[in-house]
């Protein structure tokens, strides 16, 4: 597979006009994909949901899943720093080595509809994920990725068995919480995948900070309020003309 892949150079190429000024298309389309994403995960350290290089980012371009490399700083990430794989994991574009957390996002992108996937260490979540099953129903922002936000088992990660505690954490729903490890999100495009990432990290800061009131406990929404919520905040924002 390796004399098939390309450098990603050759992509920034192509998309800046080094083999068709002017042309847009796959090559334009994957460069300004990458540059989302590296901007993107760079979000996720200023916004203190990961520190160092842990976390990960993910968008899929047709058949090809652009990822963040392993153990790479996201600062130090260049626009000829590209990596892609193909939906069975083979690289098919760089030569940095993908995520170690590969199979998390590969199985997102098999099993849903998903274009983007973020991965995060968020603090507050992460707490969450050691203390309950599923993360109370705080707010009903949880109807935005669905409903109750589960809590993967925890799994070795990097493994099939992470990859698939994930999944079942994820039916019917767009997010969830990874048991002792953090959280994982996916959406129509990054913006979307990051918006419920944050989202996330703030219901389980305000379940926290709420349950920490000594003698008193929170008051909890219950499941039809969250998809009432749910349904109305699908037509929420402004409508595309």
């Amino acid at each position: 597979m390796a004399e098939q892949r390309r450098d990603a150079r050759d992509v920034r190429e192509d998309a800046q006009g080094g083999r068709g000024r002017g042309a847009p298309g796959a090559a334009g389309e994957m460069a300004a994909a990458w540059d989302e994403l590296v901007a993107t995960a760079r979000r996720t350290v200023s916004d203190g949901l990961v520190v160092g290089t842990s976390g990960n980012v993910s968008v899929r371009v047709g058949d090809t899943v652009l990822v963040t490399p392993t153990g790479v700083p996201y600062e130090r990430l260049t626009p000829g720093d590209a990596v892609g794989v193909d939906l069975d994991g083979r690289q098919v574009l760089g030569s940095l080595r993908p995520t170690s957390e590969l199979p998390m996002h590969l199985a997102v992108y098999r099993t849903t509809g998903a274009r983007a996937v973020v991965h995060t260490h968020a603090v507050h979540a992460t707490a969450v994920s050691t203390l309950v099953r599923e993360l109370p129903l705080i707010h009903y922002m949880a109807g935005a990725v669905g409903g109750a936000v589960r809590v993967a088992p925890y799994a070795t990660y990097g493994t099939p068995e992470l990859a698939e505690n994930m999944l079942r954490a994820l039916t019917d729903r767009t997010a969830c919480l990874l048991q002792n490890h953090g959280t994982i999100a996916h959406g129509a495009s990054l913006a979307e995948a990051y918006d419920r990432t944050a989202q996330l990290e703030w219901m389980c800061r305000v379940w926290l900070t709420a349950s920490s009131v000594p003698g008193l406990s929170p008051t909890l929404l219950t499941p039809e309020q969250v998809a009432e919520a749910g349904e109305r905040l699908r037509g929420y924002g402004q409508r595309r003309k």
